[in-house]
């Protein structure tokens, strides 16, 4: 997919302030045993087709609305993920503007996930 270019500045500047992990790294920490807030913020009908298991929806169009509710510890590791890493790492910014001071993002997102042959559900 090709993005636009005012959409990839937005991007580039989130990802100057944010922290990121990437696919491998979540599942090894999975494979450990660690229990992570894993948060999948793409559209309804994207999580409805499938996503990770276990991982709360609050799309990016109502993250910022909902997370404090959902999640009411700014300190606790929130794991992010899109499609690709782009919207996940917007969210973490807006996040992190709102005092959640470990929010992170998945570079590779839900493409990089799927595209491992790793676990995913519909339900």
């Amino acid at each position: 997919m090709t993005h636009a270019p005012r959409f990839l500045a937005l991007v580039t500047d989130a990802k100057s302030r944010i922290r990121e992990t990437n696919v491998a790294e979540v599942k090894k920490r999975l494979d450990a045993g660690e229990k992570l807030l894993i948060v999948d913020v793409r559209e309804e009908s994207e999580f409805a087709k499938g996503h990770i298991p276990g991982a709360l929806h609050l799309g990016k169009g109502i993250i910022e609305r909902d997370i404090e509710g959902a999640v009411p510890d700014a300190s606790k590791e929130i794991i992010l993920y899109c499609g690709g890493g782009f919207r996940s790492a917007i969210a973490a910014d807006n996040l992190k503007k709102m005092g959640y001071t470990n929010a992170v993002s998945m570079d590779g997102g839900w493409k990089g996930w799927s595209d491992a042959g790793l676990p995913v559900t519909k339900e």
